[in-house]
């Protein structure tokens, strides 16, 4: 996904964290394309004191998921890469181990960490090793260390990362300098500055044949471990690798600061809502309405499938989207709602993201009671709660059938434009509600 005409930076793909199924990469950059095993650590033993925040920031939620869930994800998806190593403090190692069973994730290790990056990095490293009658993971040819706290990782870059450091023996990745970086005097004096277009920023992932990574870290100094910081001087200083450098798209920011997990949620919020299926019978009512929605919503820039009755009885439609407007006239729609609601929750579809389902109720009759209407909102208020705890965000809607082509318009135009902001914004407090339109 390129931005449109702004400088926020996204992700590339939304399949770059939007996989459902572990592998599940067809048609991506690099798949198929790597012939030695790879595998990863995830150093995330951090406290991340900069964020503000009791919680580490690799464990702070947005959209029900802690951060660290993204990340791995963003590498499990990826079929070449075998094994994942993610190393923690011992205060979060149980933590750790249930956020991988909660989310489902296959290929991951949790190890206990040490004192220091450095130190914790060598622990996970040591996790391919086994000791004694421990049963070792598959040692690989490359490794790729990442931070736990970077989630937008994209394939096609790491597969550039990679098959540097099978090439070369160690690879990194580089960014521009933003800022011009500047020496002090100890008084807090201008000393001088430096020209920053010789420079660049050293970030995440960085990829090492594993034998140089493992034995520039067996030859480590204690000064190495308790104040180092850069994998590739270790590479360099201990085993003569010269590391490739890669320059990086703008996606591989880091979670720093508290505003930070703002725009991390914001990002994926915006991908999620990308695209939407509107499920509709077979009454000609209903199927007018899916169209002018689909157009509608097309001109918000968002894809717009219509799924009938019928094929949705297959559950085949639910990989389409994390997005689902069920349009009717029929009065009993809360049975079919709860159909649906037992369809996400049997596939599993809202384990890694929130479900949204709108119902969207078309009023054919001159205009429901409040009595009606009253009955309606307690009905859905009822679903909506047993639905939030699966992680499925049910709104409800009531849209009157007007008359006259241009109060038509305006009512389905309204229509859109709540359903787009629903969709985008995912806020569980909106849950169980009845819009008026």
């Amino acid at each position: 996904m390129e931005p449109k005409g702004d400088n926020i930076d996204r992700p590339l793909h939304p399949a770059g964290f939007m996989t459902c199924e572990t592998g599940s990469n067809e048609g991506l950059p690099g798949c198929g394309s790597i012939d030695f095993t790879v595998a990863v650590v995830l150093p995330a033993g951090g406290s991340g004191e900069r964020t503000g925040l009791l919680t580490p920031k690799q464990f702070c939620k947005f959209l029900n998921r802690p951060l660290i869930s993204y990340t791995i994800q963003a590498f499990e998806r990826v079929a070449w890469i075998e094994n994942i190593v993610v190393v923690v403090a011992k205060d979060n190692l149980d933590l750790m181990v249930n956020i991988v069973q909660q989310f489902g994730h296959k290929k991951v290790t949790v190890v206990l960490g040490g004192s220091t990056r450095h130190r914790s990095i060598f622990k996970g490293l040591q996790a391919f090793q086994g000791r004694g009658d421990e049963s070792p993971l598959t040692k690989p040819k490359v490794v790729i260390i990442h931070d736990a706290v970077r989630p937008f990782v994209e394939e096609d870059f790491l597969l550039k990362i990679a098959v540097a450091a099978r090439e070369q023996g160690a690879s990194g990745a580089i960014r521009p300098l933003v800022s011009t970086v500047i020496a002090t005097t100890s008084e807090g004096y201008l000393d001088h500055s430096l020209e920053r277009v010789k420079y660049r920023a050293s970030e995440m992932p960085q990829g090492f044949m594993y034998d140089i990574i493992y034995q520039a870290y067996v030859q480590c100094s204690e000064a190495d471990f308790e104040f180092g910081t850069e994998c590739l001087h270790l590479a360099l200083q201990y085993c003569g690798t010269n590391a490739k450098l890669i320059e990086g798209p703008s996606t591989l920011w880091k979670v720093t600061y508290k505003r930070d997990l703002f725009a991390a949620e914001s990002i994926i919020k915006e991908t999620l809502s990308q695209a939407a299926c509107v499920v509709t019978g077979v009454c000609a009512e209903s199927t007018q309405l899916a169209h002018a929605l689909q157009k509608r919503l097309g001109a918000l820039d968002m894809q717009v499938d219509i799924i009938s009755t019928l094929l949705r009885s297959t559950g085949k439609f639910i990989s389409k989207s994390w997005n689902f407007i069920h349009v009717t006239v029929s009065n009993s729609c809360l049975e079919d709602v709860q159909e649906l609601v037992r369809t996400f929750e049997e596939s599993g579809h809202a384990v890694l993201y929130p479900v949204v389902l709108i119902l969207v109720q078309l009023d054919v009759s001159e205009q429901s009671s409040a009595s009606e209407r009253m009955a309606m909102l307690g009905a859905i208020r009822d679903v909506a709660t047993e639905a939030r705890r699966r992680n499925i965000l049910l709104y409800g809607i009531l849209l009157n059938h007007v008359q006259g082509a241009e109060k038509w318009q305006e009512a389905v135009e309204n229509l859109s434009q709540i359903t787009a902001a629903l969709i985008k914004e995912r806020n569980p407090a909106l849950t169980g509600q009845l819009l008026w339109v």
